[in-house]
């Protein structure tokens, strides 16, 4: 057990998250979900950095006093000015690596949603499937192929990505 401000004082490698003072280890992605981050990061800059969106990789989020997550991608809809923000994100995306499944990763999106994320998008390198999340709608299979925002509007062709 560490406290909030060690973890936050150190630099893990890899990073890790902080779970109500124990650190829990994060699958890191192999090739395909590096590739697919890239693309994605990519793809959300090229497209929304003019309206003045912020896209970036593994950002440490507290997200509630005792705990902090790192998604993979995260979208706000304006600087946080926070080392660490504790303010919400518009959108946050998690890429599954081999070892990951939605069972896995539910109690971090719970942990996205209660902090007030308007919604989570979850993409499977493997089957080439998304998924989004809301906290009225909960998760929901994508197929269109294309993940959506509101108010923002976002759209991200599967596609454009893989």
């Amino acid at each position: 057990m560490i406290s909030l401000e060690e973890y936050l004082a150190t630099d893990y490698e890899p990073d890790c998250d902080f779970v109500d003072g124990y650190l829990e280890e994060r699958n890191l992605g192999e090739w395909d979900h590096s590739q697919l981050q890239s693309n994605i990061c990519a793809y959300l800059l090229a497209r929304y950095k003019s309206q003045g969106m912020r896209v970036l990789t593994e950002l440490r989020i507290r997200v509630t006093p005792g705990r902090v997550r790192i998604p993979d991608l995260c979208v706000f809809l304006s600087d946080p000015k926070q080392r660490v923000p504790d303010t919400p994100p518009f959108l946050c995306i998690e890429i599954l690596s081999p070892e990951d499944r939605l069972k896995r990763i539910q109690v971090r999106i719970n942990d996205y949603l209660a902090m007030g994320i308007n919604m989570v998008w979850i993409i499977d390198p493997e089957t080439r499937q998304a998924y989004t999340v809301t906290a009225a709608e909960g998760l929901r299979e994508v197929k269109t192929g294309i993940l959506r925002t509101e108010s923002p509007l976002i759209e991200m062709p599967l596609a454009d990505v893989f």
